[in-house]
């Protein structure tokens, strides 16, 4: 019976408060307050939930939907890096093609500039040394001794010629 008088009492207050404009804004902007404090609780216990902390008050089926949301929250968060990685590795490749064609450009651009330089070696000085080795921008092994000539020189790696030591007659014996 108390139960319902003070219901009926704390009724019959907000009604008065309603009657009068300055108090029912009041009013309003208390509900709204209280309401925001609300949501900032319910808000903090899900974060607390979704991190593992808090959870002992839970029910069985509580912590089923909460564990069925991590996993589909977890596939989403998968899903998005898988993207964002096959993106990352498209625009790899699209830069590997680029550079690889850049690169076949500058070797065009190098084998006919050492055309190009080959023509004006055997221009200029074709017919001035008759030996070959004289004749020939690549030298092998050594210096070029000719000054000022701009040819490249190709150098090559070689297998290293095997020595074979003699040893004297005396220290054999």
């Amino acid at each position: 019976m108390k139960a319902v008088t003070d219901r009926y009492n704390r009724s019959k207050e907000e009604h008065q408060q309603l009657q009068n404009p300055a108090s029912e804004v009041k009013f309003w902007q208390t509900e709204a307050a209280l309401l925001r404090q609300q949501l900032e609780n319910l808000q903090e216990n899900h974060r607390r939930h979704m991190m593992g902390e808090q959870i002992y008050a839970l029910s069985v089926k509580d912590l089923q939907n909460l564990e069925n949301q991590l996993e589909m929250s977890l596939q989403g968060v998968r899903m998005k890096k898988e993207q964002i990685l096959t993106d990352e590795i498209q625009e790899l490749r699209q830069k590997g093609n680029l550079i690889h064609q850049e690169n076949m450009e500058l070797y065009k651009k190098v084998n006919l500039i050492r055309q190009e330089n080959m023509g004006l070696y055997k221009k200029v000085y074709g017919t001035r040394h008759t030996n070959a080795g004289t004749t020939s921008p690549f030298v092998p092994y050594g210096n070029n001794t000719r000054e000022g000539l701009d040819v490249p020189i190709h150098l090559q790696l070689c297998q290293p010629e095997q020595q074979t030591y003699e040893t004297p007659a005396r220290e054999t014996e």
